[in-house]
C-alpha cells in the first residue's frame, strides 16, 4: 500500500492556540515578576505568613463584597509569582485604586481559603 499524507491529528489546531496562550501566559508572569522585584518588596509566593512584609504588584480586580455587614473592598495583587488577596473592611471605595494600577502593600499576609490574604494593608500606589 503507498504512504498517504496523514491528516493532521484532530484538536491539532485547538492545541496550537491552547499552547499559544499557556506561552502567553507564562510571559505575561515573568513580565510582572520583572516589573515588580525590588530589594525591599518579597515577591507574594515566597512571603511569610503571619510575619509583616511588602509586596508589590499589579491589581487584576476590584471588588465591593460586604462582609458581616460591614461593606469591605477586596482587590487581587498579581506580581506574576501568586495572586494576593487584599481587603479593606469599612471602605466602599478608595481613590486611584483600580484594575491595571501597580500597588505596593505592607501588612501581613494569611491564609483564607488556601489563598494568601491581607487585610487593611498600608498601601502606596506607583506610577
Amino acid at each position: 500500500m503507498p504512504d498517504t499524507p496523514s491528516a493532521p491529528a484532530p484538536g491539532g489546531r485547538f492545541r496550537r492556540s491552547l499552547t499559544k496562550w499557556a506561552d502567553s501566559a507564562d510571559q505575561h508572569a515573568a513580565d510582572l515578576r520583572k516589573t515588580h522585584a525590588r530589594h525591599d518588596c518579597l515577591p507574594i509566593r515566597e512571603a511569610p505568613v503571619r510575619e509583616p512584609v511588602k509586596v508589590r504588584g499589579t491589581i487584576r480586580t476590584v471588588t465591593l463584597r460586604p462582609r458581616g455587614g460591614v461593606p469591605a473592598l477586596e482587590a487581587e495583587l498579581d506580581d506574576g509569582s501568586e495572586v494576593l488577596t487584599v481587603i479593606w473592611l469599612g471602605r466602599r471605595r478608595i481613590a486611584g485604586i483600580g484594575p491595571g494600577r501597580s500597588i505596593e502593600v505592607q501588612g501581613r499576609i494569611g491564609v483564607q481559603n488556601r489563598s494568601p490574604v491581607m487585610f487593611n494593608p498600608r498601601y502606596e500606589l506607583r506610577a
